[in-house]
């Protein structure tokens, strides 16, 4: 996700932290880190052939949406402007306002049983949601940083703990999971990391196919980084392809889903077990494609939200909608 505003190595991992288990769009990191495992929309849901579900869902008038995430047969995203949570049925493309934001980002999502992790951007901080009632379980300050220096973009979920990626800081914040009221930990980026002052560095995060470590693309160079969990990181050699203006990242297996978002494409890259290498395998793009932010998957299919940066008109005013694809 690009900013409205803008400024404006650990081997030993416990083994239980490994059989962590992933859901459609949590990419998660285990103990020592061991990584595992009410608005009205503004239009129809559009089908398409071989399918009776949807293949692009309408968002609320002006929603902006960033986020996105996929629990059972609900999809969930996020106001980049207002901060609400919107909740649709993937089978029929009707939803509704889940839960009424806070008036900041609502960014990265990331589904965890009954609760929904919110990323929240400028705000520098973080919810969890309640996917039942839309309330509000814990507000999480992960940073003190003023207005304008932080942006919280993105997160992964595993383990004992939840990882936040900050765009505008070289660092991680580590969040506990079963006790977010805990200390945050904050955890600078070393290593190859190298911080370009005032843009979007450090965007979408996942984790490595073998669970040891993280992934994390830099949107301004495009480069994707494998980084430990303490903090140290390096380049994936991707045999000279640069995932440019790389926002959202999707592991299935090994193989990770990269959005770039201002490309209208998703790189698919075949990763080496150890995520310190990979290769490009193809391309995803669709008509339907406006400006994407990042990606969940759902059986055969990748959904994506448009996220129309730069869109002319008021935003406001403006269509907004989710879209699938092929996998």
């Amino acid at each position: 996700m690009e900013p409205t505003h803008r400024p404006a190595t650990r081997s030993r991992l416990s083994r239980s932290l490994r059989r962590a288990v992933v859901t459609v769009t949590t990419l998660g990191l285990g103990a020592g880190l061991t990584l595992v495992g009410a608005g009205a929309a503004s239009a129809g849901p559009r089908h398409d052939h071989g399918s009776k579900s949807p293949a692009s869902i309408a968002l609320p008038t002006g929603f902006q949406p960033e986020g996105i995430a996929i629990g059972g047969k609900t999809v969930y995203s996020g106001s980049r402007v207002s901060g609400d949570i919107y909740a649709a049925d993937l089978r029929t493309g009707k939803g509704r306002v889940l839960s009424t934001g806070p008036g900041t980002p609502s960014l990265g999502l990331k589904v965890d049983g009954r609760r929904l992790w919110v990323a929240g951007g400028s705000g520098g901080d973080a919810r969890v949601i309640d996917t039942r009632m839309g309330r509000v379980r814990a507000s999480i300050e992960l940073t003190s940083a003023p207005a304008g220096s932080t942006f919280v973009n993105d997160e992964v979920v595993a383990g004992r703990y939840v990882w936040f990626t900050d765009s505008l800081q070289a660092q991680l914040y580590r969040v506990d999971r079963a006790h977010p009221d805990r200390a945050v930990k904050t955890v600078p980026l070393t290593g190859d990391w190298s911080q370009t002052p005032g843009v979007n560095n450090a965007n979408g995060i996942a984790r490595t196919p073998d669970g040891r470590a993280l992934l994390v693309v830099k949107s301004d160079t495009g480069q994707l980084f494998r980084v430990e969990p303490s903090g140290r990181a390096s380049l994936v050699d991707l045999g000279g392809y640069a995932l440019t203006n790389g926002d959202g990242l999707l592991l299935q297996g090994r193989t990770l889903y990269a959005v770039q978002n201002r490309l209208n494409k998703v790189a698919v890259v075949s990763l080496d077990r150890t995520g310190t290498q990979g290769r490009l395998v193809r391309t995803i793009t669709s008509p339907a494609f406006d400006v994407p932010s990042t990606v969940a998957a759902s059986g055969r299919y990748l959904y994506l939200p448009n996220a129309r940066f730069g869109a002319t008109g008021d935003p406001a005013t403006l269509a907004y909608s989710i879209n699938r694809v092929a996998r």
